[in-house]
Formats: structure tokens, sequence, C-alpha cells
């Protein structure tokens, strides 16, 4: 096997190992989300009936907080025609029901009390409850005669859920959280989320501590997110393992504002919601190449209505932008192979002088006008778009439930009856008869003859589409190099 082939070929087998290995043996599948979206109008619907409900219990739990006594709520209720957010005059929110959402809050984060504002006017952490007054559907007006609070609840124009507080008194406050431990097929962990330079993520009953200036706090789960906004102000926080989880101002202030904001993780909403809230979809590093992977599908998918045919066009025009290097990949590895006898009386002539043969050898290469890096290079290239595209199938909820043909119902989901595994190991069989080898060692063929079936095992549990998008990629590599090899 010439040198370019077995780099090529230890880079591959590495990266798959790191990408699909950890991912076989320790993370669980991806969960389908439930996309009835009549149920959630009609949830809506049923909560516009409300207004102010007076001396409505709600039990408040008052594990994470012994100093936060519990207390006598009311709910208030504060909507549009897209979104209903559910507080108790405490502020603490029981429930939010959204049109963009596949979930409600409490069926993502049912743990009674989860998020709770606690108070410090003197010297004691507790929750304070607010007289409330409708302006609107969308506004309330709140006041805490007792300690001098005034302050509003407005749901502005892109459904965010707006919290102003002014006092008379100098205070401080925290927010408390607890969630239980939970994860879902694919890796998917109910989750901390803190925004500030970059995104720190914390699964819920893990013990972490620290401080950071903050733009955005979330919770995480199922791709969805519940995130508090602030205006980017230095906190800390102390994640415990009892799932509980202190986001608690240092500074003492005489004001407060926040807003909420709930929805499913599509990435043009989050955009949209501004605070780089779409730092929450996990592209990680590749991120530079999976955003614009992610526009180009929804780009085809606004055309023809079906992810799969947009994963087949996505995947001709990359194929077709880096031809030129493969085509040099082809024309290199072409000659590779017409000079190999010449490189094997070499090997043989100077077999016990490793030093000339390495001299005779790169003179050789020179003379051919080839490179034995250079078949390897387009493969290098290959794999940042093919962890991207893995990114992109495995965050974006885009992709969730998105049917392709017959029996492939969920792109992001495995091939029921692997039948894309099954032609990926055939495509890629087929490509490696029509690749030049420069080898004729029995046992270097009959690895490089497993190579299909193992990289088919690797990927008969990841998302369909991915495995689309390999099929589809290494057919067209086929025809480019068909088309090379008739030109040269």
């Amino acid at each position: 096997m010439g040198t370019e082939q077995k780099r090529a070929v230890l880079a591959v087998v590495i990266s798959g190992v790191i990408l699909f290995g950890w991912q076989y043996f320790f993370a669980p599948k991806t969960e389908n989300l439930p996309m009835n979206k009549e149920s959630i109008t009609t949830q809506i619907e049923e909560k516009k009936e409300s207004n102010i409900a007076v001396d409505k219990p709600i039990e408040v739990n008052s594990d994470i907080s012994a100093d936060s006594a519990p207390i006598e709520a009311q709910l208030v209720i504060v909507e549009n025609a897209m979104i209903n957010f559910s507080l108790s005059n405490n502020l603490t929110i029981t429930d939010i029901v959204s049109k963009q959402a596949s979930k409600n809050f409490s069926e993502l984060f049912p743990t009674k009390n989860n998020n709770k504002i606690l108070f410090d006017f003197d010297g004691k952490f507790k929750s304070l409850n607010f007289d409330l007054e409708r302006v609107s559907n969308s506004e309330v007006k709140l006041t805490n005669n007792q300690h001098g609070i005034s302050g509003r609840l407005i749901l502005d124009e892109e459904n965010r859920l707006v919290v102003n507080l002014k006092s008379s008194k100098k205070f401080k406050y925290r927010f408390d959280f607890v969630e239980t431990k939970e994860e879902h097929e694919g890796g998917k962990y109910k989750q901390y989320m803190l925004s500030s330079d970059g995104l720190d993520t914390i699964h819920v009953g893990d013990d972490d501590k620290g401080d950071k200036e903050l733009r955005w706090f979330g919770l995480d789960f199922s791709y969805h997110i519940f995130a508090i906004v602030f205006n980017k102000k230095p906190y800390v926080y102390e994640a415990k393992e009892d799932g509980r989880f202190v986001l608690k101002d240092l500074k003492t202030v005489d004001s407060l504002d926040y807003h909420y904001v709930f929805g499913k993780k599509e990435y043009n909403f989050l955009v949209a919601q501004g605070d780089n809230l779409e730092e929450s979809v996990e592209f990680g590093i590749w991120s530079i190449l999976a955003v614009p992977i992610l526009r180009g599908l929804q780009f085809f998918f606004s055309i023809i209505g079906n992810y799969g045919v947009a994963i087949i066009l996505l995947t001709i025009i990359i194929r077709t932008l880096t031809f030129p290097l493969q085509y040099k990949s082809f024309k290199s590895m072409k000659k590779m192979q017409e000079i190999q006898p010449e490189l094997s009386k070499i090997r043989e002539k100077h077999k016990e002088n490793p030093q000339k043969m390495q001299t005779e050898t790169m003179a050789l290469f020179k003379k051919a006008g080839t490179n034995p890096l250079s078949g390897c290079l387009p493969m290098v290239l290959q794999m940042p778009i093919f962890f991207a595209f893995y990114r992109v199938l495995y965050s974006s909820v885009e992709l969730v439930d998105a049917p392709f043909i017959f029996w492939i119902h969920d792109l992001s989901e495995k091939d029921p009856f692997y039948v894309l595994p099954v032609l990926m190991a055939v495509a890629m069989f087929f490509h490696q008869r029509l690749t030049p080898t420069t080898t004729m060692d029995p046992t270097q063929k009959k690895i490089m003859m497993f190579m299909p079936l193992i990289f088919a095992v690797f990927m008969k549990d990841f998302p369909s589409g991915l495995t689309l998008y390999i099929v589809v990629s290494t057919f067209v590599a086929m025809l480019q190099q068909i088309f090379v090899y008739r030109r040269t």
C-alpha cells in the first residue's frame, strides 16, 4: 500500500473510531418529537378562557431553598395568539404553551416550582408575593408594597416574556432551579446552559460551580429550550448532584430586568430571538461549516419540501465544489499506479539501505510529477464536511420527524431496515475497486476489502440522513473518478 493510501486509511479509521465508537458505545438513541400542533392550539385556546385566577393554590416545593417557606400563590396568564405563559404571583413559571414548540414547558420540566426567583432585603433570601393588575392580555402590573417593588410582565412582539422590576430599597436576588436527571436516545441529556463568551453545558445531576458574565441561562431538553436572558452581567452559579442549580448576582441592585424565551430549538427562531440563543444548537467546533450546511438544507427544503432530496442536492453541490481537489487526487493516484513497477525495483534494490531507497523514491516521484500526499489531502478535507453534516443531523430539530421516502420516516433516526448502510457498503466497495492501488500485498488488499463492511457496521445506528449523504457522496465520487480516468 502506498504512503498516501496508508495515511488516508489511517485518518479515516481514527476519525471513524472517535466519532462512531463513542456514539455507538456510550450514547443512547434520539427521541422522536411529537408534532401535534392541534393539541397545542387547543391548550392555548383553553388557557384563553382564564384571566387572573385568585386564591388558586399552587404547590410550592421548598426543598431547593430551606430559607424559602411555602406560600399561597395566585395564578396569572400572559398570552397572545402564539404563546401562553402561566405564572404564580411569586414569579414562578408553572407552564408555557407555544404553537412554535412541540411540547409544553410542564411536559419537559415537570418538577414543581423548578424555577424561582428569591429576594434578599434583610439578609435572608425568600420568595415574594406580588399583587397583580391586568393591563391587557399581554401585560400585567406587579406591586409589592412591603418592599416598595413595582414592575410589569410584558409579552413582546417576539413572544418573549419581559420582566421589569424597580424597588425603593436595595436588594440582592438569585434564581433557584431544580430538575431531575434525565436522558433520551441519541445522547440527549437534560442540561443547564450558560452563555458567556461561548456556551457551557452542565448535565442535570452533575456537580459544578463557578462565576461568569452571562448573556443568558437556559434549561435544555428534547430539542427545546427555556432561557432567561440578562443584560450580560456577572453571576456565580452552583450545580449539585440532586439536580439543584443556583444562580446569584453578587451585586446589590434597586432594579431588575430580564426576559424569558421558550420554544423548540429551530435555528431561525433562535436567531430571531437574539442574544446568541442559536448557540444552544450545539454545532461545536464545526459551526463554521454546519451553519452553511443547515442553511443550504433549509433553502432546498423551502423549494422541494423534502429534506432527503435536499441532502442529495446539497451533497452533489459540495462534491462539485471540491472536484478540482479530487481531480488532482485522482490524477496523482493514476500516476502512482503507473510508477509502481519502478517503485518495487527501487525497494528491492536498496532494501538494505533505507536512506538510499528514500532518496531514489523521492527522485522518482519528482520525475513522474506526483506527490504521495496529494491523494490523501482531498480525503482529509472531506472529513470536516462529514463531521459538520453529522452535527447538523444530530443537533438540528429541523430534521427531526423529517421523512424521505417509503420506509424512512425520520432522517434524524437510523434506517430501520438498514437499506442505506448496505447501499453505502456496496458503493464504497465498487469505489474501492475503481480506485488504483499501488500495492500487490494480499494481506493489505484483504484489509481494504473489509473497510466498507466496517463502515457499514459503524453507521447502522446513525441518522439515516447522514448515511444518505455518504451514499450519494460516494456515488458522485465514482462518476467523477470515471470522468477523470477517461481524460487521462
